[in-house]
């Protein structure tokens, strides 16, 4: 076995010369190129089984270097390229109680630029390295190690012996260490932080070398309450910083330490700051000159200001839950900016900018203090605040304009740091407005003009350009209230909706024109309007117009009672209201071209009062028919209305202030079943139309106001990816074709809103901030900068009123950090984060191909001049959902060749954590494209006896050469909400409220229902049907048989020579027994929608199997050929006790079955206690144990999943951290194979296999071809698998023994250990040889993905792979000569 990807918390970062990023997850050591272009990474395994702790290059002067590395990323580039030679890193890794040496090798001029090699075996040390450190001084490869119990080695690292140890006369066990080494041993100091939280300062190199006498402790700092985990120390300001358990960082003035001679600092050194800021434990610090960098168990990153007090000046988050891990400062330039890494517990990377200057430093707990006051220096109090312009994507910040509405009926501008008056209102227009605006495009003219929108109590709304507001016009919408204005731009026509008295929502078209001298003409159509059905709050407050159909024009609106609604409008209908517009504009030309010629001369008039009076008065005569809505969706965003809607790739999206956004379509009906109470007065639609949810999607926790959704650019996200370059240069129509191939799918996007009194734009499939400003929360007028038409840039200005002054959250002379800048956003993502905590259950899909016949011409062009590695990742990827203790769900794709992984979406829906998952998975679409579609039905279930159902639609993204996901819910259920619609429920007991769901499995499908059996923690076996075309759970029986929890079930389905089907449910609890049930009768009246509520079935068979609770179960069948009328099902089973058991059961089918079951099969044969044989009667099945084996200590520890890869082939593993393959045979149990997982506390596995098949290619480049072989235990695939094979290359990101050709070998990974090239497998032209190929993917705190090689051959090669691991020495201390 070997590892294909691996996601891991990081525990080692390391920065080079501020030109590459080192990081150790697991294991694996991985590189970063900082520079942009080109992109370069590499990566190999170098502890094996120990984590990577530290990492530490070599001195720099020790290694070949260009003049000047530090330059820009171009012109660093540049001399790399020109280096006659490779430049290479020597690295010290340490880990666990190992170290090993690794060089890395940059070399531009290579198509991988970035390499590893392993420079000697893995060291052994006797005890844990802390620290490590290079002695500068020597020319040989000597190193000093910390270790645990108060100790430094000085540690030959050619010969593999430790030269000299020396100990600390106070011999306690140090939980960090810090080596300061000028350049000898007798240089060298060691600061400890010991487990009686104090930290202490020695010399290990003092005295003689041959002295066995302990070293005494020079210096003590005594302060902190808790553990110290993390020291760091600053030369040049002579300051000592240390991380402690008790959630505080200190800084000691320690003066010199170290250098020449060795030098312990002041005799008294003291305490310079106490900096507590972070929520849990820190576990990093660093010294930069003028800042502290802190990083905890909180998952902040807070940067300290020197002066002011110490106080923290900025907060990086990017993690998730579960801490950041480790933290890494590069040493920066003068007046430069200085790079800051994060590693996570969520095996994420982040990096971040963050300036070197001291001065003018403004702490975070005064960050109101940033916020700029507009100084509005108008008449009256601001009301209403609104963007003007700024839609250009290349608009800037220091040129951006908006205006002000005040409760005088007055609006002002606000452009180049001053104030000035635009339009002035009637008396109407005081005490009360609604204020919108708009940039539009001028027709025949590439000019843009602001238009702005006023409404009063009285329905009026006065419109007018900001440029020219004496061009304005008064539009009377009603004689009463006008709740609320919205402009919506759709093609070449522009509509403005006002909601006045009555639901009624009035509609105009408006049309900008320039004449010849530059003077705006602003005509307007009116059009027929909205009526809202009755309600308490009946106004508009969204609404959406989506492109013309067949059926006319569509709109989509949202009420203030939280209600969508869809309004159809013909297009006869249209036409004829735009005649009339034209009619009425043809009447008042020449009195309004009058008017206006008046008003520029006597400067006179600016409210336009009077100009369209007798237009209104013509759309009045001609009282058209209101237009009332097709489908409403009542209530579903609650009681506090619909805060926005928009379209987007054919779907839509919508907020409320109950904190969901939800995502719609609008769906054909079924013809005959009107359901909206509008819909007869349509009798012309031959067809009806309704607004379908696909999927509910919330914010953080307590983010309730939600206001928008604001989409990532295409180009942003390949970006946020950091996996490969968006191409470049393609034609429009092609692009075109990817768009339309993409409609329907749902985009990534973020969610602006309040959460308590900041607004937030928050990142759900991320889980993080992008921006956070204190404005003192939701109710005030506001406006977001720029306002690129439902676009997030990744920067963004809030200017809002608060308190009678507009207020905005960056100065409006201060430029913004553009898109892709780390800025106060969540930093550059090297390495994405997946689950923050542990991930209880995992399921595999299928797999998703992005093959190569289905890309463009050009692009392949393009593809030829990438990296083989780059192109493969684009192709092949796995499919998978995680369940997590963070009660998310997690869709990945997973590339099992270069082990980089994607988060398709995130699902919150679940109260609490996610324990198990089930799917029935099929391909989608057409067939030519089955490979590139997958579609699944996804069950989840967990804490809070709670289970939801998605539709999953994974498809091939052609824009950013990656799957995407869709995800549709279907239904979900609780046990409480079953308890509240039972009669009579006064009288019974209230179900637990703690129940939870351990496992769920499918037990039969329909077309119409799907079956599944619920393992439940209130110790019964409930069984339930999911109707998706119902969006609905049923419960259909519920047994308390086991009395106790049970913790795992499976099923199988069995089915004679002569069509008799049965299918069988195992269930095992915490009494160590499992039971087996026929659910055969259950199945089949499921099917029967007339027969009444089937009753639970009694057990078949009581199996003792452990000594306490069982918690997998794996199942799978043997025909046997001599005797057709039974079987052998074999059970394995793991529990607590750590034992492994397989049980053989004989099934023994009735003498007359009855295809797809019978009635009779509800007498179902229960055993007695001694488990003997039973007369057999007709239509019963008979069940008898025919065998079983165990092996007592499978794990060292209780035993958590256990899978079938193949026949007889089993996996476990367990919390030891070992993955165990198992071959099951009649004879009993066989070992086969182990190896340690770098996943803690494993919790779940999913295997599956494939028939790989090796032929020659036609370039005489060795191709392997994979297809699907096995269902994994916990999905079900329906349908045949996929048609076409795989192309696959056979090595990976980890793997370092794979076979390949001379010219792979040139550009493949490095190796540990070259594999002997007489086990390489030769083919010709004319034969092709198969072997199987079985991947295990493992899960707890992380996932790891293990690729075995040949199952059948496993054995065979296990020495060789065996010899290869522990290519490793032990640190022996070298004997003293006399």
């Amino acid at each position: 076995m070997e590892t294909a990807a691996l996601v891991a918390p990081v525990t080692a970062l390391e920065f080079l010369q501020d030109q590459f990023l080192l990081a150790g997850e697991g294991p694996v050591l991985t590189v970063y190129s900082l520079q942009q272009c080109p992109k370069a990474c590499a990566w190999l395994s170098v502890l094996q089984h120990h984590r990577i702790h530290g990492i530490r290059p070599r001195h720099p002067t020790a290694v070949i270097m260009p003049s000047s590395v530090t330059e820009t990323s171009e012109q660093s580039t540049d001399e790399l390229n020109s280096a006659a030679q490779p430049i290479f890193y020597d690295l010290a890794v340490f880990g666990g109680k190992s170290v090993r040496l690794v060089r890395l090798y940059v070399d531009f001029s290579d198509e991988r630029h970035l390499r590893f090699e392993i420079l000697g075996p893995l060291m052994e040390l006797h005890d844990w390295a802390l620290d490590v450190h290079w002695l500068s001084g020597d020319k040989c490869s000597w190193l000093c190690v910390a270790v645990a119990h108060n100790s430094v080695l000085l540690l030959d690292v050619i010969r593999g012996h430790a030269l000299v140890q020396r100990s600390c006369l106070e011999g306690c066990l140090l939980y960090s260490a810090l080596l300061l080494v000028h350049e000898s041993w007798t240089d060298t100091v060691l600061v400890g932080g010991t487990v009686f939280n104090q930290l202490v300062v020695w010399k290990p190199g003092g005295g003689d070398e041959k002295s066995e006498l302990k070293a005494p402790v020079e210096r003590r700092l005594l302060g902190h309450s808790g553990v110290i985990f993390s020291i760091s120390y600053l030369q040049e300001k002579g300051w000592l910083a240390s991380a402690s358990d008790d959630r505080s960082v200190r800084v000691w003035g320690v003066g010199a330490l170290g250098g020449p001679g060795g030098e312990c600092g002041d005799l008294n050194p003291s305490c310079l700051r106490v900096l507590y800021g972070h929520q849990a434990r820190v576990f990093s610090v660093r010294l930069s000159p003028g800042k502290v960098f802190s990083a905890g168990e909180d998952g902040a990153c807070l940067v300290w200001g020197w002066a002011g007090g110490g106080k923290v000046v900025r907060t990086l988050k990017g993690h998730k839950a579960g801490g950041v891990r480790a933290l890494a400062v590069s040493e920066g330039m003068e007046n430069k900016e200085r790079w800051v890494a994060t590693g996570g517990a969520d095996g994420g990377v982040r990096l971040w900018r963050v300036e070197n200057e001291e001065k003018n430093e403004t702490t975070e707990d005064t960050v109101t203090e940033k916020l700029s006051d507009l100084k509005f220096t108008g008449h009256g109090l601001p009301k209403v605040v609104c963007t003007a312009g700024g839609e250009d994507k290349y608009a800037r910040w220091t040129g951006s304009t908006f205006v002000v509405c005040t409760d005088q009926g007055l609006v002002y501008k606000h452009s180049n740091g001053k104030w000035e008056i635009v339009w002035k209102g009637t008396p109407e227009f005081q005490s009360y407005c609604v204020m919108e605006s708009v940039s539009v495009s001028v027709k025949d003219s590439e000019a843009k003009v602001s238009l702005c929108a006023v409404g009063n109590l009285t329905g009026s709304v006065q419109v007018f350009p900001i440029s020219q507001p004496q061009s304005g016009i008064l539009l009377t919408g009603g004689s009463g209230k006008i709740h609320s204005l919205i402009w919506k731009e759709a093609k070449e026509n522009l509509y403005l909706l006002a909601s006045g008295a009555g639901g009624l929502v009035h509609r105009w078209c408006i049309k900008v024109e320039l004449d010849d001298s530059c003077f705006i003409n602003v005509s307007v159509n009116p059009l027929c309007p909205f009526l809202l059905p009755l309600c308490a709050k009946r106004w508009l407050t969204a609404a959406v117009l989506l492109h013309s159909t067949s059926q006319g024009l569509l709109w989509v609106c949202g009420d203030r009672r939280g209600s969508l609604l869809l309004f159809q409008e013909e297009v006869k209908l249209e036409q004829k209201l735009e005649d009339n517009g034209k009619m009425a504009e043809n009447l008042l030309t020449d009195r309004k071209q009058t008017v206006k010629k008046e008003e520029v001369a006597e400067g006179k008039d600016h409210t336009g009062l009077g100009v369209m009076k007798e237009e209104e008065q013509h759309c009045k005569d001609a009282k058209e028919p209101t237009l009332q809505s097709l489908s409403c969706l009542f209530g579903v965003h609650g009681k506090q209305g619909v805060t926005s809607l928009c379209e987007h790739q054919g779907l839509l999206y919508s907020t409320g202030r109950d904190g969901c956004v939800r995502v719609f379509r609008v769906h054909p009906s079924p013809p005959g079943k009107p359901e909206e109470r509008g819909l007869e007065n349509n009798a012309e639609n031959k067809g009806s139309l309704k607004l379908k949810v696909l999927r509910v999607q919330r914010a953080c926790k307590g983010m309730e106001w939600l206001e928008r959704v604001l989409f990532l650019e295409c180009d942003n996200a390949v970006k946020e990816q950091e996996e490969e370059e968006p191409l470049g240069g393609f034609e429009n129509h092609k692009r075109e074709e990817e768009m339309t191939e993409n409609r329907g799918r749902e985009a990534r996007f973020v969610i602006v809103g309040f959460h308590a009194v900041q607004f937030v734009v928050w990142d759900p499939v991320r889980q993080e901030k992008l921006l956070a400003v204190p404005c003192g929360g939701g109710h005030r007028s506001w406006s977001l900068w720029p306002p690129n038409m439902g676009v997030w840039p990744g920067y963004g200005v809030l200017v809002f009123i608060k308190q009678g002054a507009v207020l905005a959250s960056q100065p409006p002379g201060e430029e913004l950090s553009q898109a892709g800048d780390a800025g106060r956003t969540g930093g550059w993502v090297r390495r994405e984060g997946v689950h923050g905590r542990g991930i209880g259950c995992v399921c595999r899909l299928g797999k998703i191909n992005g093959s190569k016949n289905e890309m463009q011409t050009k692009r392949d062009e393009h593809l030829m001049e990438m990296d083989r590695r780059q192109r493969n990742e684009m192709r092949y990827w796995e499919i998978v959902v995680t369940g997590g203790e963070d009660t998310s769900l997690t869709v990945l794709a997973i590339n099992p060749n270069s082990g980089s992984t994607k988060v398709l979406s995130v699902i919150t829906d679940h109260i609490s954590s996610v324990r198990t998952i089930t799917a029935i998975t099929g391909p989608e679409g057409e067939s030519k494209k089955r490979t590139q579609s997958l579609s699944a039905l996804l069950v989840s279930a967990g804490g809070r006896a709670q289970m939801q159902c998605y539709r999953l639609l994974i498809s091939w993204d052609e824009q950013r050469l990656a799957p995407s996901c869709q995800v549709i819910q279907v239904a979900s259920h609780r046990l409480d909400d079953q308890w509240e619609r039972r009669r009579n429920r006064h009288k019974t007991v209230k179900m637990d409220p703690e129940t939870r769901y351990m496992c769920v499995r499918v037990v039969d499908e329909t077309p119409d229902c799907v079956l599944l059996a619920v393992a439940c923690s209130d110790g019964a076996l409930r069984l339930f049907s999911i109707s998706e075309a119902r969006h609905q759970f049923d419960l259909l029986w519920e047994t308390f048989y086991h009395q106790r929890c049970v913790l795992s079930i499976t099923t199988c389905s069995l089915e004679d020579e002569k069509g008799f089907r049965c299918n069988l449910l195992f269930s095992a609890a915490t009494d160590g027994k499992i039971v087996v049930w026929d659910l055969t009768a259950a199945s089949f009246s499921s099917n029967d929608t007339s027969s009444s509520t089937p009753t639970p079935p009694v057990p078949c068979l009581i199996i003792p199997a452990h000594q306490s609770g069982v918690n997998s179960l794996a199942v799978w069948k043997e025909e046997l050929g001599q005797d057709g009328g039974c079987c052998l099902v074999t059970v394995a089973s793991g529990g607590d006790d750590g034992q492994l058991t397989v049980s053989t059961i004989r099934v023994q089918y009735p003498e007359e079955g009855k295809t797809g079951g019978s009635r009779g099969f509800t007498k179902i044969f229960q055993p007695p206690a001694s488990q003997q044989a039973q007369a057999l009667t007709p239509n019963q099945i008979y069940l008898e144990l025919h065998s079983q084996f165990n092996i007592p200590f499978a794990h060292a520890a209780p035993l958590t999943d256990l899978k079938l890869l193949s026949p007889a082939l089993l996996v476990s593993t367990s919390s030891d951290q070992r993955v165990c393959l198992w071959k099951v045979s009649s004879n009993g149990i066989s070992h086969k194979g182990a190896m340690c997982s770098h996943v803690a506390d494993a919790a779940g596995l999913s295997v599956w296999e494939r028939e790989m098949i090796e032929e020659e290619g036609e370039d005489d480049k060795r191709k392997t071809r994979s297809e699907p072989k096995l269902e994994t235990a916990d999905t079900r695939q329906k349908g045949s698998p996929t048609q076409s094979k795989l192309m696959l290359k056979t090595r990976g990101r980890f793997n370092v023994g794979y076979e390949e050709t001379a010219d792979e070998a040139r550009g493949g990974e490095p190796a540990d250990v070259v594999r002997d090239p007489s086990n390489k497998v030769s083919t010709t032209s004319d034969e092709t040889q198969s072997k199987k190929m079985g991947w295990v993917l493992v899960c707890g705190q992380g996932f790891q993905l293990l690729r075995v090689r040949n199952t059948e051959m496993w054995t065979a090669r296990g020495e060789m792979e065996k010899q290869k691991d522990h290519y490793r020495v032990k640190v022996t201390l070298q004997e003293k000569s006399a």
